[in-house]
């Protein structure tokens, strides 16, 4: 008889462990369901950002601020969302979203056919320039002039490949501030920047930096988001379309970059939603500084 109990003991443990599995089933579609895009902490997006990049990205008072984070925000309220922003280096962004350590990347980055082989972008919803920042008293006034020069960039940029296609061997820095002391100490002539953040620093040091010439990148700017989390791509979009049509992305242009004219032909998000125009005129008093977007 004792084996018989002891295969009668072992049919009840499967039975019992069939039972747990199935309730185990049970939980993980009630998970996905409560978090139908995926994200690390469910109901909250984890922002990946950069916390130097004014007006774009950047601490203020301790909160994470800038055309492109509060623009974001106001993307994540229109899905019901939370939003939880985080500090890293802008050469490891990508690969932080693609991997999930981030469920989205804000930096005004500039779309390429390289990064979209790391990451998937939404609609494009800003424009951006290169910047030219020099030395007080620099002979170098353009970009053709850079060419045998000790050029700073920061690594991983778009300003990083315009450096190297054009054989200017740039010196590569981890982020803005320190490519703006390189050219303070005179260990660089030039830097390569986002114009925008290019002109803020320029106008932040106190006569040291100049912003020498602006250039148009041909590339929109947009946010990143993992290649396996198409329906957080979606929502993105969908909503993108909804701050746009509500007048917040002009709202936020005019209040960021007060005075300048958005180029002709530029359209955000899908290109299809009408908005109001953005006013390209004297910035008001309080505002903040005039600047190019930047095109990290």
């Amino acid at each position: 008889m004792r084996p018989r109990r002891i295969l009668v003991t072992a049919l009840a443990a499967l039975a019992s462990l069939a039972s747990l599995t199935a309730c185990g089933g049970t939980s993980s579609a009630a998970k996905s369901s409560d978090n139908p895009y995926q994200l690390s902490v469910p109901g909250t997006i984890r922002v990946g950002t950069l916390s130097d990049a004014p007006p774009n990205v950047y601490l203020k008072d301790g909160k994470f601020t800038g055309f492109d984070n509060d623009l974001f925000t106001a993307v994540a309220a229109k899905t019901g969302l939370k939003v939880e922003f985080a500090s890293t280096d802008f050469s490891s962004l990508l690969s932080q979203v693609a991997n999930h350590k981030f469920d989205v990347g804000s930096s005004s980055i500039t779309v390429t056919e390289a990064r979209k082989k790391t990451v998937d972008f939404t609609n494009g919803y800003d424009f951006g320039y290169f910047g030219l920042d020099v030395p007080a008293g620099s002979p170098i006034t353009a970009f053709d002039q850079l060419a045998g020069k000790r050029v700073v960039v920061v690594q991983g940029t778009v300003q990083d490949d315009y450096a190297t296609k054009n054989n200017l061997n740039p010196v590569r820095v981890p982020d803005y501030n320190g490519a703006l002391n390189q050219l303070k100490a005179g260990t660089a002539e030039a830097w390569i920047s986002p114009a925008e953040i290019g002109e803020k620093s320029a106008q932040d040091s106190g006569g040291k930096v100049v912003l020498a010439q602006k250039q148009l990148s041909p590339a929109p700017t947009a946010f990143a988001v993992a290649k396996d989390r198409p329906q957080l791509l979606a929502a993105l979009n969908k909503a993108l379309e909804e701050v746009i049509a509500d007048g917040t992305w002009t709202r936020l242009q005019e209040q960021y970059y007060p005075g300048r004219p958005v180029p002709d032909g530029f359209k955000p998000g899908s290109g299809t939603t009408a908005f109001p125009p953005v006013q390209a005129a004297a910035p008001a008093t309080g505002a903040a500084p005039a600047a190019a977007s930047a095109t990290p």
